[in-house]
C-alpha cells in the first residue's frame, strides 16, 4: 500500500450533469468509497454503543458507571480535537482517517476478544476509551476536511446529507438489530461486527486517490521553516474567533449539545427499562426512531440547495427540538417516545446538513479541518460534564425533570441566539451581500 503523501492533492471533481440532485455526488468515485465505508463503520458503531450501555451495566448495575465510561472517552477527544484539526490541514485528511480506522478496528477486536473470553472488566473499558477517544479526535475532522476536497462546492449538501442519511439510516438499523442480537447471544458479538466494520472502511480508503495533500517542503525558498503545530492552532483559533458567525456557532452547539447528550446517551436507557418497561431491545427501538427521523430530515436537506434566512431557520428547528427533549421525559408510552425522538431526528438530521455545507464552504481549504474541529469541540467539549451529571441523576434524581430542564436549555439558548443576531450571521454568501 502507498499513500504518496507527496504528490498533488486531485482537485475536487465536478458533476454537472443531470440526475437527481441527491445521488449525483456518487458519481464521484472518491466520494463513493469515502462514502461506502463510513457508512460501513457506522453500523457497526451502533451495535458498539449498544452493546457497551450494556456491558457497563451487566458489570456494575450503574448508570453513573455508564456515564464515567463515556466521559472518559470524551476527555481526550476533546483535548486532541485542536490537533486533529491542525493536522487535516497540514496533512492528508485520507491518510488521517485510514491509519485511525485501521487502529480502531485493532482496538474493538482486543475489546471483543477480552467480552467473549469472559475476561472483560471495567478498568479495561475506562483504558480503551480513553484511546478511542485520542484516535477519534484525529478522525473526525479529517472527514470534515475531505468531502470538499473530493467533490465541488454545489454538491456539498447533498454529499453531507448521503453521509449524514447513511449514519442516521445506520442509527435506525443498527441499535434495534444490535438490541435483538445482544438479546440473544450476548455483547461479544457486536463488538467483532463493529471491529470488522472499521477494518471494511480502512480497506476503502486504501483506493482514495483525492483527500491527499502535497507534501510540504521542511523550509521555504528564502530558508524560513513552516509553523509549528502549535502556530497553526493558534492561527486557526484567531481565523475562528474573528468571524462573529462562527464562534456564535461554536457557543450555541456546545449548549446544543451539552443538553442532548447525556440525557440521550445515558439518560434513555434508563428510560427504556425502567420507565418505560422493556430492555436493550426497547432501547434500540427509541435510538431507532430518532435515526429514521434523522434520516429523513437529511435526505430532505439534501434535496434543497440553500435554505431561505437559514440562521432564523436553524434557530427555530432548535427551539422544537428543545421543546420535544423536555416532554421525552414524560413520554407514558414507546410509541410517544418513539414519535418525539423520530420528530427530533427530523429536525435535527435537516439542520446539521446544512450547517455543515454552509461552514464548509464558507471557510477557506487551508482553515478547514481547524475550524471544524471547533465546532466539533462546541459539540464535545461539555460532554463529560454531560454525562456525568446524567450517571448521577440516573442514579439519584429524578429522569424526568432532567429532560425538561435540558429541553429548556436547548430553548433558553436558541432564543439567546436571536437576540445576538445568529439569524442574520448565519447566511449565504449572496445573501450576506444582499442585506448588506
Amino acid at each position: 500500500m502507498t499513500t504518496v503523501e507527496g504528490t498533488q492533492p486531485a482537485p475536487a471533481a465536478t458533476t454537472a450533469g443531470g440526475g437527481p440532485g441527491l445521488l449525483r455526488p456518487l458519481r464521484v468515485r472518491d466520494f463513493r468509497l469515502v462514502f461506502t465505508g463510513e457508512t460501513i463503520s457506522v453500523l457497526g458503531d451502533q451495535f458498539h454503543f449498544v452493546a457497551l450501555a450494556w456491558l457497563t451495566l451487566q458489570l456494575t448495575g450503574s448508570g453513573l458507571a455508564l456515564g464515567s465510561v463515556l466521559m472518559v472517552a470524551a476527555i481526550p477527544r476533546l483535548i486532541f480535537l485542536l490537533l486533529g484539526g491542525a493536522l487535516s490541514d497540514r496533512w492528508s485528511p485520507r491518510n488521517l482517517m485510514l491509519y485511525s480506522n485501521v487502529l480502531r478496528a485493532v482496538l474493538v477486536g482486543i475489546l471483543a476478544f477480552l467480552v467473549l473470553t469472559g475476561r472483560a472488566e471495567l478498568w479495561q473499558l475506562y483504558v480503551m476509551g480513553a484511546i478511542f477517544g485520542v484516535i477519534d479526535a484525529l478522525f473526525y475532522p479529517a472527514v470534515s476536511a475531505i468531502v470538499p476536497m473530493l467533490v465541488d462546492e454545489a454538491t456539498l449538501p447533498p454529499a453531507n446529507a448521503l453521509l449524514q442519511g447513511s449514519q442516521q439510516l445506520a442509527g435506525l438499523i443498527g441499535p434495534a438489530t444490535a438490541g435483538v442480537v445482544i438479546a440473544l447471544v450476548q455483547t461479544g458479538p457486536a463488538f467483532v461486527v463493529d471491529a470488522v466494520s472499521f477494518a471494511v472502511a480502512a480497506i476503502a480508503l486504501v483506493f482514495v486517490v483525492g483527500g491527499r495533500r502535497a507534501a510540504k517542503p521542511a523550509s521555504s525558498e528564502d530558508g524560513e521553516k513552516p509553523p509549528s503545530i502549535l502556530a497553526t492552532i493558534r492561527a486557526g483559533l484567531g481565523y475562528a474567533w474573528s468571524d462573529p458567525a462562527v464562534r456564535s456557532l461554536v457557543l450555541l452547539t456546545a449548549a446544543f449539545n451539552f443538553a442532548f447528550t447525556g440525557p440521550l446517551s445515558v439518560g434513555l436507557p434508563f428510560l427504556a427499562e425502567h420507565t418505560l418497561g422493556g430492555g436493550s431491545a426497547t432501547f434500540g427501538i427509541l435510538l431507532s426512531g430518532f435515526g429514521a427521523g434523522a434520516v429523513l430530515g437529511a435526505v430532505t436537506a439534501g434535496s434543497i440547495r440553500r435554505v431561505p434566512r437559514l440562521g432564523t431557520s436553524v434557530l427555530l428547528i432548535a427551539i422544537g427540538l428543545g421543546v420535544g427533549l423536555g416532554l421525552l421525559g414524560a413520554a407514558p408510552s414507546v410509541i410517544v417516545a418513539f414519535g418525539l425522538l423520530a420528530a427530533m431526528g427530523i429536525g435535527a438530521g435537516f439542520i446539521n446538513v446544512h450547517v455543515i455545507s454552509w461552514l464548509q464552504g464558507r471557510t477557506p481549504e487551508e482553515m478547514r479541518g481547524r475550524v471544524m474541529s471547533l465546532v466539533m469541540i462546541g459539540s464535545h467539549g461539555l460532554a463529560p460534564v454531560s454525562y456525568a451529571l446524567a450517571g448521577l441523576i440516573v442514579d439519584v434524581g429524578p429522569v424526568p425533570l432532567m429532560f425538561g430542564v435540558a429541553g429548556a436549555i436547548v430553548v433558553v439558548a436558541s432564543l439567546a441566539g436571536f437576540a445576538s443576531g445568529v439569524g442574520t450571521q448565519m447566511a449565504y454568501a449572496g445573501d450576506e451581500e444582499a442585506a448588506a
